[in-house]
């Protein structure tokens, strides 16, 4: 478990600079849009440790076999994000409307994985919004 919290830590990242560049958007001010898709890129960069370190610390062979299957879909979610947050790292804030696109993508795909997962393992699932806040 102490794997999936520091991915988490590394997806929260990535929702965070996605967050800032909608906010951005919103204002339509150029150069502001330019800062938040670079801080986007940074926070790629930082999220991919994080998940890293957390995906290596993550077995799916470690769970009972009803659960192994959402545990083997999680990790490959995480491994998905990881590739799309280096694409987001390498491109530092170009086509940043089609990173983030691809990175929300992911990041659902990535949620639908740990909401199966926690239901697997017996946890509650978390409710959050598509810019990944959570519903009170």
């Amino acid at each position: 478990m102490q794997g999936l919290r520091t991915a988490g830590r590394g997806v929260a990242q990535i929702k965070s600079g996605i967050d800032r560049l909608n906010r951005a958007r919103g204002m339509k001010d150029s150069s502001q849009v330019k800062l938040a898709a670079k801080r986007l890129a940074a926070y790629c960069s930082a999220a991919r440790g994080f998940i890293a370190s957390g995906r290596s610390q993550m077995d799916a062979v470690a769970y009972d076999p009803p659960t192994r299957k959402q545990a083997r879909d999680l990790t490959q979610q995480l491994d998905s994000l990881s590739l799309s947050a280096k694409e987001c790292q390498n491109a530092r804030g170009l086509a940043a409307q089609m990173l983030s696109t691809g990175l929300v993508a992911r990041l659902r795909a990535y949620d639908a994985a740990l909401a199966e997962f926690r239901t697997a393992i017996g946890l509650p699932n978390k409710q959050t919004t598509a810019s990944g806040a959570q519903l009170p």
